[in-house]
């Protein structure tokens, strides 16, 4: 079995309740997208840094899955050019914040410890868990 088969199932073992997987849809892009802000509050070079490790990780992973990545982060990205520089910090904090009770409520009804705390990967995996969902409906093999 290919690691991001392995991987993704290892995720999805704690993600079958379909209220807990709806709110990691929402949840998750906005977490990552959170993340970018606080980078980019940094610098915008670092956000820009921290979205190419990632793909790179992806890439190892899959391509069709880095792709998808890409178009993620690279609208993300322009989004965050977009905002008044100002607003990014605050905004971005916020938005984590909240993104991560989400989570948090979806695994308490799950019943579920989040993945991550079992190993810090899955912190990187869930964007692709989310992904997936997309992939599969669009029937793209990744």
């Amino acid at each position: 079995m290919r690691t991001i088969d392995t991987l993704l199932a290892q995720y999805g073992e704690s993600h079958r309740n379909h209220v807990n997987e709806w709110v990691h849809i929402v949840c998750v892009p906005l977490i990552v997208f959170s993340l970018l802000g606080l980078l980019w509050s940094v610098h915008p070079s670092v956000a820009l840094l921290g979205s190419i490790l990632a793909l790179y990780y992806y890439y190892k992973l899959s391509r069709a899955f880095a792709a998808g990545m890409l178009a993620m982060l690279a609208t993300m990205l322009g989004l965050l050019l977009l905002l008044p520089p100002l607003t990014i910090l605050p905004m971005s904090l916020a938005l984590f914040v909240l993104a991560w009770i989400g989570q948090f409520i979806g695994h308490q009804i799950e019943g579920k410890k989040p993945s991550f705390l079992d190993d810090l990967r899955f912190l990187l995996v869930g964007p692709l868990f989310v992904l997936g969902f997309l992939y599969r409906r669009l029937r793209l093999a990744y």
